[in-house]
């Protein structure tokens, strides 16, 4: 949502411009990293500028660490700011892809990029082009995340930023 954008956008601003801030976490609400873009929204128009892809663009480019904490799952543009992110800890619980392709879009926010970068193109090819959601565990093996917890997902993701 537009709310949800312009919050990653000036949090994450404001972190960037605070010293004492050391590293990012983010996460989601209710035990869910992102599910991704309501679709009814793709046929408005975009208002203030905000869009996905430059969010992710701004994580990616931050000098502090950024970590997402992905519970439940990270889909479409959900899984698009995982990708943006520098570490990604993950619940053993947790599900991640780009299922638009099913409805006939591409993901939008350079998913189609960053995800043959980390994980190589065949793997991330057979994500893209099926729109399947792999669990945690395949997502560790094929380097989608850096490690996966059966704890709680949040402390651990501010452990590995203290960490990092």
């Amino acid at each position: 949502s537009l709310a949800v954008l312009q919050a990653l956008q000036d949090g994450l601003k404001t972190a960037g411009a605070d010293p004492s801030v050391k590293a990012v976490m983010i996460c989601g609400e209710n035990g869910k990293f992102s599910a991704g873009a309501d679709i009814r929204g793709f046929s408005s128009p975009k208002r203030h500028g905000i869009a996905l892809g430059p969010i992710v663009s701004l994580i990616e480019s931050s000098e502090k660490p950024v970590v997402a904490a992905i519970e439940g799952v990270a889909l479409g543009g959900g899984l698009e700011v995982a990708l943006g992110c520098h570490y990604r800890i993950a619940h053993v619980k947790a599900r991640m892809g780009l299922p638009e392709v099913t409805i006939g879009l591409l993901p939008g926010a350079e998913g189609t990029q960053r995800l043959p970068r980390l994980i190589g193109v065949p793997a991330a090819l057979d994500m893209i082009t099926t729109g399947k959601h792999i669990p945690a565990t395949e997502a560790l093996k094929l380097g989608l995340v850096d490690e996966i917890v059966e704890e709680n997902t949040i402390e651990a993701a501010i452990r590995l930023a203290n960490k990092v």
